[in-house]
């Protein structure tokens, strides 16, 4: 059931509990309250006349914002680039990135890099 219309019933089961109403009345409150809070839900997409997000300021702490898309993301994976036609390399060089900068927030960096200090993979195990 999509939002409009579970709404419009939450609100009319509540109404109803305040005061007695006939199905009629029910059945038209749900009709109305459906039309209009369906021209109320936002449109999909970032906003038209929303400013390009900077590109230095798209790698944030706790995510990452797609440039393409305006989403914020921990980690932006080669498959939601390929929504609009773009691999990480292109995504990279379009936005003005250095070939070497993972597409992940910093916190979750941080993370990985400890994680690979940890296991000290450079080290020779012992027997």
């Amino acid at each position: 059931m999509d939002f409009p219309l579970k709404a419009a019933i939450e609100l009319t089961a509540a109404q109803a509990r305040v005061r007695a109403m006939t199905a009629e009345e029910m059945l038209e409150l749900i009709r109305g309250l459906n039309a209009r809070l369906g021209d109320v839900r936002p449109k999909a997409g970032p906003p038209v006349d929303a400013a390009p997000l900077d590109p230095r300021k798209a790698v944030r702490e706790k995510s990452i914002v797609c440039l393409e898309s305006g989403r914020p993301f921990r980690v932006l994976t080669r498959r939601h680039l390929a929504k609009y036609g773009l691999t990480p390399e292109q995504y990279r060089a379009k936005w003005g990135y250095p070939a070497d900068t993972p597409l992940v927030c910093k916190a979750l960096q941080r993370e990985r890099r400890k994680k690979m200090r940890e296991m000290k993979l450079w080290e020779k195990r012992g027997k």
